[in-house]
């Protein structure tokens, strides 16, 4: 750890450091899946059949909005987020199945171009994009473009401390935990500590090869089934 000219311990010079652009691309392609900027026209309708398939609304449990009872309320909900900068939806389009449908969203948000910071949320996969490749594909376009693209040097997930499924799939994807902000916000009336996950530009090559492994047809069977799990090293 360097020291500064009073002999305290300062971090690391970033020679060269400049802000990175905020994220703009409008589609972000995949064997899988395509991500693509959320608009009601295109993907409400699906979105919400697609959602339909979640009977009890237990997709819904630690997100600030939905489940949605109508078609109208949806579209309405996507109207209002479509066009924000921050957060900034995506739709996720499967494409590795005959019917090329959206059954997914998630989005960037907090994003601090001036520090390299930027964060995933949002993530509400209907149970057409549960267990499937698109799925895991999705986090490693978003991963991709943020690190390879934008040239970032944070990459966040959080989630409410309580969802146990959530936290599971930041450690699948290569995010390290890093503590829990207790009593962080109000979610639907309840409390919700927030626990932390990050990557770092150091650790993504790393990942981007086990995603890539993971990604490669051969690794699965003829029905789908993974041959080799992902996770961290």
């Amino acid at each position: 750890m360097p020291d500064n000219e009073l002999g305290q311990p300062v971090g690391q010079l970033l020679s060269g450091w400049a802000p990175r652009l905020a994220p703009s691309a409008p589609v972000l392609k995949g064997r899988y899946c395509r991500l693509e900027r959320l608009d009601s026209s295109r993907h409400a309708e699906e979105l919400f059949e697609a959602d339909r398939h979640d009977t009890t609304g237990e997709s819904w449990t630690y997100l600030p909005y939905g489940p949605f009872g109508t078609l109208a309320d949806y579209r309405r909900w996507v109207e209002g987020v479509q066009d924000g900068e921050d957060p900034r939806f995506y739709a996720i389009v499967s494409t590795e199945r005959p019917e090329v449908r959206a059954v997914g969203v998630l989005g960037l948000l907090r994003i601090q171009p001036e520090f390299g910071v930027i964060e995933v949320g949002h993530v509400h996969y209907s149970p057409l994009l549960q267990r499937h490749r698109a799925a895991t594909e999705a986090q490693y376009l978003l991963a991709a473009h943020v690190f390879e693209e934008l040239g970032y040097r944070r990459f966040e997930w959080k989630c409410d401390a309580l969802n146990a499924a959530s936290r599971a799939a930041a450690q699948r994807l290569g995010f390290s935990y890093e503590g829990t902000f207790r009593q962080a916000v109000v979610v639907k009336g309840r409390n919700r500590d927030t626990a932390w996950y990050s990557m770092i530009d150091s650790e993504w090559p790393g990942i981007r090869d086990r995603f890539e492994a993971w990604l490669r047809p051969e690794n699965f069977t003829g029905e789908g089934r993974q041959r080799s799990s992902l996770g961290p090293a």
